[in-house]
């Protein structure tokens, strides 16, 4: 495996493992392609991703093209003389950079691919209500996410947890499946299979499309059970929210936690049910939302008795329809 040279690209923190895992299982990592630094934090900053802090630490030689068409960064891949690229949660790899090495560009995909293709895989699935997802190792082709797959894992989704604990177990055990998959590419043990192979007659692939401010607005017209997923999906961020009015006073809620409750009721969607002490409810179409934890706009994150010691909720209503 030392013989192998690998050009790695990725940039946020669920990259990190996989370049981690790279290095402790003694490969050797030529080169490190990710982001350039972006200004960050109330002094805006100029700040590096996390895979090139990680990387800087490790001693690796760091790239940052602004364009990954650049005739000079072309060259410089090129003088790397890689024998396969591995990109884990990185900006779409134009070909004249994944075509350089011999062994092809795999890349991580934190679904079961051919399902969820898109920038928001993790997200996609719990607001959705799927049981399971997975990972996968597939070799980078023309168009995003739809090459021929190396190595599938599925992964369940448990039934309480969100977005951020889901990425945490995937980040983990995609770190190992990629392992796996340089160490059968190697051993030459894995034979590449086309997508539509796991997909059923007339079955299409589901999409993972990037989440836009629109997406995370509640619509209380919908079921507790759904609404309920939507708040796990965006959750730690960037978060399901509604927007409350009292005397034309309008704030935005953000939502991080909630359990659907699915008694039947005769309220209209959107309607507060709280006792102003420890419990905080929303009528949805079917069944209620109970509120665990939120953040109202121009505060901290708090659970609700927190929350209401010092608000009272049962004076506001839902604003239904508010723009992003």
């Amino acid at each position: 495996m030392n013989n192998l040279r690998i050009l790695f690209m990725g940039t946020p923190e669920f990259a990190v493992a996989t370049l981690g895992a790279l290095l402790m299982n003694g490969f050797n990592v030529v080169g490190v392609v990710t982001t350039p630094d972006k200004p960050a934090g109330r002094g805006k900053k100029l700040t590096g991703s996390p895979v090139k802090e990680f990387a800087k630490f490790s001693y690796l030689h760091v790239l940052q093209p602004e364009n990954l068409e650049d005739p000079a960064f072309v060259e410089e891949v090129k003088n790397l003389n890689p024998d396969i690229i591995v990109v884990v949660a990185f900006r779409k790899i134009p070909d004249v950079i994944w075509k350089i090495p011999p062994m092809g560009t795999i890349n991580l995909h934190a679904s079961l691919l051919p399902h969820y293709r898109g920038a928001a895989p993790i997200n996609r699935a719990i607001i959705n209500g799927e049981k399971v997802t997975g990972l996968t190792t597939f070799l980078i082709n023309d168009n995003i996410d739809s090459g021929n797959i190396l190595l599938r894992e599925e992964v369940p989704i448990l039934p309480h947890e969100n977005a951020g604990d889901l990425q945490e177990r995937l980040m983990k055990k995609g770190a190992l499946l990629v392992i796996k998959t340089l160490e059968g590419l190697v051993s030459n043990t894995i034979t590449p299979v086309p997508q539509s192979y796991f997909l059923k007659e007339g079955e299409s692939p589901k999409s993972a499309p990037k989440i836009f401010p629109e997406d995370c607005i509640i619509n209380w017209n919908k079921s507790s059970e759904t609404i309920n997923n939507l708040v796990r999906g965006l959750s730690p961020s960037p978060c399901a929210r509604t927007f409350i009015e009292k005397d034309e006073n309008t704030l935005m809620l953000k939502i991080y936690e909630s359990i659907p409750e699915y008694e039947e009721h005769s309220l209209k969607p959107g309607e507060i049910i709280s006792n102003n002490k420890d419990s905080f409810k929303i009528a949805c179409a079917e069944g209620l939302l109970n509120i665990i934890s939120l953040q109202l706009e121009g505060r901290k994150k708090m659970s609700v008795p927190e929350f209401l010691r010092g608000f009272r909720i049962s004076e506001y209503k839902i604003v239904p329809n508010k723009p992003a």
